[in-house]
């Protein structure tokens, strides 16, 4: 305990903002205040994040119709990578919404400066992740299956999940998935939504959202296990469901963000 306080009060003296220890219960209430914060303004919210599950269905039948069925469970769960970056204009809202103001198109100010350059330096950052990570997809599969073109769904689907090269490629590519998603969190879930609350540099917010993981690691893997779980769920439904599922999700991360980070 005293060797958290230490490195608390070290991160602020650097000038970092002081960084919270929750519990469990704050999660729950922060799912509480993100559907609270999605009942109270859902025509703003599903504009503001239908064009993702849009885009991925258009990546999928692209996909689908060029013959890369190998590359389409990489593309979708590469995607959410991007989710943080896509949240920006939600964190906005709930960051209005908690001063009391009503919601308005006024969450697009998030995007004039001095704040724009600091949010796309990290969008670049999730963007060069996002493009490592179909890169690494890619190699795992050409080294377990080489140069084979799957004729057809139903073949791929019996090539990966009953033989050996299959098996392989599931638990190789989950592993570096995981790697990556645990990068893109730690650097992602606190510095985009401080990054809209405050005037504050890339580093500095980075550094923040990796101290608030590191100092609640129990707390900050059940969130993960909760954000994995509901971006699963709602792309059952070809990804419709993320229409709704999201805006929970980014309204919730940023009354995360403000149990986590101090003023």
């Amino acid at each position: 305990m005293v060797a958290v306080n230490s490195s608390l009060n070290a991160g602020v003296s650097l000038g970092h903002p002081n960084v919270r220890k929750i519990g469990l219960a704050d999660l729950r209430d922060v799912l509480r205040k993100g559907i609270d914060d999605f009942g109270a303004m859902p025509t703003h919210s599903i504009f503001l994040i239908v064009i993702y599950p849009i885009v991925g269905l258009i990546l999928l039948r692209l996909s689908f119709g060029y013959d890369m069925l190998p590359v389409v469970f990489p593309l979708i769960a590469g995607f959410a990578l991007l989710g943080p970056l896509v949240a920006i204009g939600l964190y906005e809202m709930s960051r209005r919404r908690d001063q009391g103001l009503p919601p308005s198109w006024k969450v697009l100010n998030v995007f004039s400066l001095p704040r724009v350059r600091s949010i796309a330096t990290l969008g670049v950052v999730l963007m060069v992740i996002f493009l490592a990570w179909l890169g690494a997809a890619m190699a795992i599969y050409q080294s377990t299956f080489g140069a084979w073109t799957p004729p057809s769904f139903g073949e791929f689907a019996r090539q990966i999940f009953t033989t050996p090269s299959g098996s392989t490629l599931i638990l190789v590519g989950c592993g570096v998935g995981f790697l990556f998603a645990l990068v893109t969190f730690a650097v992602s879930v606190v510095s985009f939504p401080m990054l809209v609350d405050r005037d504050i540099g890339v580093e500095a917010a980075v550094r923040t959202s990796i101290r608030a993981v590191a100092v609640n690691p129990v707390t900050m893997a059940v969130w993960g296990l909760i954000v994995t779980s509901a971006l699963l769920i709602g792309s059952l439904p070809v990804l419709i469901g993320l229409a709704i599922v999201l805006p929970v999700l980014g309204h919730s991360t940023w009354h995360l963000y403000r149990k986590l980070v101090g003023r």
